[in-house]
């Protein structure tokens, strides 16, 4: 029988391998799962998944995080910073660019002389040679732990798999298995991950991605071996091409206490670290409750997830001000992503039925230029991305602030302003005028969004969760 180990540190990855295909298709397969997940949570999560052949174990990121803070933390730093802004000027490099200015923002002087303007020829580097790409990944194998040792062990995996290519903690499952000469490799689970971040952490085989140009990010960023990458489509979205989440419309507009005789205008709060959100929510808000849109309508606002963290302050403070917006005007609405507990946070998957049924049944959805575009126009909802901003934006010492309307050249907002899939407000007149355009004419880009999804996923046939396995499946008969 054959084995394998995969690593969902995060929610999202749960929803990718757990409320999927890919799992239970391996699992049909004959293949045996050991799935390690955040410590917190893995018997709530082993509970709700359970099934012959899938057994869970503790992703024991404690020990993980003790050992970067704690063996040459300065050193691990600076290799996980140089990864994170060191893809190749072959692809769009503006969000790794942003990265580059949130550290120089948010530390010292001190800091700034001795580490960062040194490392900046260590960058110049990385963005124009392979070669001191490949050689950073090897620096990175110096710090590798046993802490899966006994793992390794007992379960001898035929294959080890995460949803990063070492980006995360995951860092050190992967270079145990490579140190252990075990065959690895990383799925993308998010839109932007292979531009956003991009030498890997460890020595990793395979990978398998949502579409050609997620492919060429990793090729071109990242020096992938093109036959070493697979295009299998995005896992989590099969769900949608379903409609296995859909809620029954009247059942979702009466949880959110909905008006069903007033259109439904849905925000998406995104992007919450760079910038503030409340700039765009108030104008809503002022809107929704005004006579100056086309149809008579009512607001659903969606936090982030971000808006529940402890520090800083600040997301806390804005989320307190969206619920006095909520009291304050007539016909808004604010809904919360659920919690799953632990290091998965409000990330769990816990409400796809309330993501799922908040962008089919709105008439338009608007957020900043998160991975919720590509999922709306999966739902084919006219959606608009809004960068209202506001003078120095978060306004705390030590806290990056980047202006909503900076973030417009990112690799993936590019694309899709590129596809006018959807409008672009970045102001509160413009925002009034595309809302009107949507509410009068829904089918409004239908065209642009339709293509725009099959650019971004590769696959609509609801099929990417079999392929990916397939893909699996074809590693272990090598």
């Amino acid at each position: 029988m054959k084995r394998i180990f995969i690593s969902a540190d995060h929610g999202m990855a749960i929803i990718y391998f757990l409320q999927s295909d890919v799992v239970s298709t391996l699992l049909n397969a004959g293949v045996e799962v050991v799935l390690l997940t955040d410590d917190d949570t893995r018997e709530k999560i082993a509970q709700r998944f359970a099934r012959d052949g899938l057994i869970f174990e503790g992703l024991r990121l404690k020990q993980a995080n003790d050992y970067a803070r704690e063996v040459s933390p300065r050193m691990q730093w600076l290799l996980a910073y140089l990864r994170r802004v060191g893809g190749s000027r072959r692809i769009n490099t503006e969000a790794m660019d942003s990265h580059i200015w949130e550290v120089w923002a948010e530390n010292s002087w001190k800091f700034r002389l001795a580490i960062w303007i040194p490392s900046a020829l260590m960058i110049l580097l990385l963005r124009n040679f392979s070669w001191a790409r490949k050689l950073l990944i090897k620096l990175q194998n110096r710090f590798a732990t046993n802490i899966y040792s006994d793992l390794f062990d007992k379960y001898k995996p035929d294959l080890v798999i995460a949803s990063t290519p070492g980006w995360r903690m995951d860092r050190y499952l992967l270079r145990e298995s490579a140190k252990r000469g075990i065959p690895n490799m990383t799925v993308i689970v998010g839109w932007d991950n292979s531009s956003s971040y991009n030498v890997s952490g460890a020595d990793v085989q395979y990978a398998t991605c949502w579409s050609q140009l997620q492919k060429d990010e990793l090729v071109y960023g990242s020096d992938w071996n093109p036959e070493n990458v697979n295009i299998g489509g995005i896992p989590s979205y099969d769900g949608y091409f379903r409609k296995q989440w859909l809620m029954p419309r009247d059942e979702y507009f009466k949880l959110h206490k909905l008006d069903p005789s007033r259109k439904l205008i849905s925000y998406a709060s995104s992007f919450v670290h760079f910038a503030p959100n409340f700039p765009n929510i108030e104008a809503l808000a002022k809107l929704a409750s005004s006579d100056s849109l086309a149809e008579p309508s009512q607001l659903l606002i969606r936090l982030h997830p971000s808006h529940f963290q402890d520090k800083p302050k600040i997301f806390a403070e804005e989320r307190a001000r969206v619920f006095e917006l909520e009291k304050k005007y007539p016909h808004v609405h604010v809904v919360q992503p659920v919690a799953l507990g632990g290091s998965l946070g409000y990330y769990g998957g816990e409400d796809m039925d309330e993501k799922s049924s908040m962008m089919a049944y709105s008439d338009v959805v608007v957020t900043v230029y998160s991975t919720m575009l590509v999922e709306t126009a999966v739902h084919d909802t006219p959606m608009i991305a809004a960068t209202i901003d506001i003078p120095g934006g978060w306004n705390k010492k030590n806290k990056f602030s980047l202006p909503l309307k900076e973030i417009g050249d990112w690799p993936t907002h590019k694309r899709f302003r590129d596809a006018k899939a959807g409008r672009v407000a970045e102001n509160e007149s413009q925002l009034r005028e595309a809302l009107n355009l949507y509410l009068a004419n829904p089918a409004a880009d239908a065209q642009e969004r339709r293509k725009f999804v099959e650019e971004e996923i590769a696959f609509t046939d609801a099929s990417s969760g079999k392929r990916t396995a397939e893909f699996i499946l074809s590693l272990l008969s090598r």
